[in-house]
């Protein structure tokens, strides 16, 4: 059997669980067959089988070999397009609803944990950090503004006296910081969702890419050596679905971000770097994120590759912006480096939806995939359940394909990026 490798990534050397699952080998018949075992696929896997349905999760490499085992690790609320965006597309009477749902998908992630006792380094709290005061005046609205949607009693701003005490830069100048936020260790969560998925009688099948979703009233799922016979498909295959639905192709872009994790830090100086152990994320449209890890490494992320190309040299990409925000570590040598792809949109709002009446997806997460993941997998399993009002309000999201198709998906991206980082730069 072949067997594609997670990313040479720290998550993957620190991972909980090694084990390989087989690879599908047989024609079975499911309730429900999900195609990829990421965290949409592992969420919605959870949710059905919770709900008495049987489940079959077929992923092309390794569980959490995607974004989901990848990312930064940060538990961030809201969407890409925060709930005053949707508002203005939907309405505020329906903007309601996407506001109450903005801050479930945290929630569903620690109860998964806990319920599941999963071993994922889980801290609280997150800093949104300013680097200027118009970034400044926008982390006040946006605080006005989850509160006006019932996030009471988490958040709180902070000055530039305040955040020295959050983090150990001069970079910025203010900040705010969501109490209900945090990160974890995101591929030792993807497999302890795995493991959940397994112990309620379902099925995973590693290194098993599917190749034909043949659709009809009970569609069948075929892979290289084996189908799987369903009452419906949920398609979780994310930036690295490829070309199997053609018409999800046309309307995201796969995107490459590129982290750094640092070797183990002295426990005195990671205390000083990140006092409360939150983690951190910019204001900026092509933002930098950091945290530590559970064994005192610095985890630093950032920049976009339109188009989700490996650049040659990750480290010196993000090493000289990890310096940037902390000039103390200059020497500290980096242990390693990876890059994953995640789905960008046009509107970065994702792209929920259902193909004939029984294959459903949800995709184009556009950056801010660990939160709305674990609430898409509860929307698409509620939906397939007969409860369809929220997996409808997503569905009625409008989208587009980005200017020019295909060809110049990049170009356009790019020039619209560049645009926003100058004004980043400029503060205006």
């Amino acid at each position: 059997m072949t067997s594609t490798p997670h990313a040479d990534s720290y998550y993957a050397a620190s991972a909980n669980d090694k084990t390989e699952r087989a690879q599908l080998r047989d024609n079975i018949d499911t309730d429900i067959c999900i195609i990829g075992a990421g965290y949409t696929g592992l969420s919605t896997a959870l949710h059905l089988l919770e709900m008495g349905y049987s489940v079959t999760v077929l992923e092309a490499a390794r569980i959490g070999w995607g974004a989901s085992g990848r990312n930064g690790g940060q538990i961030v609320n809201s969407f890409s397009r925060d709930i005053d965006s949707i508002e203005k597309t939907v309405g505020k009477e329906a903007g309601k609803l996407f506001g109450e749902m903005a801050f479930e998908g945290a929630r569903i992630i620690k109860d998964r944990i806990s319920k599941y006792n999963i071993q994922c380094d889980l801290q609280d709290g997150g800093v949104f950090a300013a680097l200027n005061n118009k970034q400044m005046g926008h982390l006040q609205s946006q605080k006005a503004l989850w509160e006006k949607h019932g996030h009471m009693n988490h958040l709180e701003l902070l000055d530039k006296n305040d955040i020295r005490k959050v983090v150990d830069t001069e970079a910025y100048v203010g900040g705010l910081l969501d109490k209900s936020g945090g990160h974890i260790h995101p591929l030792n969560l993807a497999l302890g969702e795995a493991n959940a998925v397994e112990s309620l009688g379902g099925k995973i099948y590693e290194n098993s890419a599917v190749v034909k979703v043949e659709e009809g009233e009970n569609p069948v799922v075929h892979t290289a050596h084996g189908s799987v016979k369903a009452k419906f498909v949920v398609v979780a295959g994310n930036a690295y679905l490829g070309g199997l639905i053609p018409q999800l192709q046309a309307k995201a872009m796969p995107c490459g971000t590129q982290v750094i994790t640092t070797e183990p830090l002295s426990d005195e100086l990671a205390k000083s770097l990140l006092p409360q152990n939150y983690c951190v994320e910019d204001c900026n449209y092509l933002l930098d994120y950091f945290r530590l890890s559970g064994d005192n490494r610095l985890i630093y992320g950032g920049g976009v590759v339109y188009g989700a190309r490996d650049p040659a040299d990750i480290k010196s990409i993000i090493t000289p912006k990890m310096l940037k925000t902390f000039p103390q570590l200059k020497g500290v040598k980096i242990d390693y480096t990876w890059t994953g792809n995640f789905l960008l949109t046009l509107s970065r709002l994702p792209q929920v939806g259902r193909i004939g009446s029984n294959i459903y997806y949800s995709q184009g997460c556009s950056g801010h995939g660990v939160t709305y993941t674990h609430l898409a997998g509860k929307i698409l399993a509620e939906a397939i359940n007969g409860q369809a009002t929220r997996f409808d309000a997503f569905a009625g999201l409008p989208h587009y394909p980005f200017p020019g198709g295909h060809m110049f998906q990049v170009p356009f991206s790019a020039i619209g990026a560049w645009y926003y980082t100058m004004r980043d730069k400029l503060g205006v």
